[in-house]
């Protein structure tokens, strides 16, 4: 049985993707030619909630970023397969490292999932945890996957400040630094964020998701093996995601 005034929401929603342009009650009553007094009432209730706005006094009404916000929120927090954990399970075994899951949130990386080594000296973190997103190397490889406009769109909105060391200290040096890790296929965090860690991250788009697999760990037991461990990681991904993918 379908509900009526769910219904409704939908194809007003859809309407303002054809239109692309704010619209009156008037417009929308034309559109559909539903009662005045209805849309009025769902034009109203949606603007108490945020969905809604009028640009311009008496300019009608368009769906504010709240909806983009909900989206992109239930999107990157989609239940991902057992299959992801098992590879950090795997690469954790391999290199003696602790492993994680990055995605992005806003101007910053949140660890959707961590698997620790057993080691005694370890990088320790907590799923939950969020990271700046253009310091570390789980942040610049979500970046990397952004088209241009709307990484640029980001880094305006970052407060960049000196952490461990002064490096990304702007969004021309968080662009280069982009460029240069993507030709290679790793992005490495040499103690930038954290005073003797190191991190390497290669991108990890899956399920229509920028995400981002993470190493951590001292960054004396790094240092001398990040291109081993970098070439490691891009091709353990690049066989994951090829397997899904066929």
């Amino acid at each position: 049985m379908l509900v009526k005034q769910i219904g409704n929401l939908f194809e007003l929603m859809e309407l303002f993707t054809r239109a692309r342009k704010p619209l009156s009650v008037r417009d929308i009553v034309q559109a559909f030619g539903w009662p005045r007094s209805s849309v009025f009432n769902i034009v109203s209730t949606m603007v108490e909630y945020g969905y809604l706005y009028q640009p311009e006094p008496r300019g009608g009404y368009y769906p504010t970023s709240k909806w983009m916000e909900l989206a992109l929120d239930v999107a990157q927090h989609e239940p991902l397969p057992a299959s992801v954990h098992k590879l950090l399970v795997e690469l954790m075994q391999e290199t003696g490292e602790t492993m994680m899951l990055a995605v992005p949130e806003g101007t910053s990386v949140t660890l959707a999932d961590v698997v620790e080594t057993p080691a005694d000296i370890r990088y320790n973190v907590n799923v939950g945890q969020r990271l700046p997103i253009h310091v570390t190397a789980a942040g610049r490889a979500i970046l990397a996957q952004y088209p241009a406009r709307e990484r640029a769109a980001l880094l305006k909105r970052i407060n960049f400040q000196r952490y461990e060391k002064a490096a990304f200290m702007s969004a021309a040096a968080v662009e280069k630094d982009i460029e240069q890790s993507a030709e290679q296929g790793w992005f490495v965090n040499p103690g930038v964020y954290q005073a003797g860690v190191a991190g390497i991250a290669v991108p990890f788009p899956f399920h229509h998701r920028r995400n981002a697999i993470v190493l951590g760990g001292p960054l004396s037991r790094i240092e001398g093996r990040t291109a081993a461990l970098g070439t490691l990681l891009r091709r353990s991904v690049d066989k994951f995601l090829a397997a899904v993918d066929g």
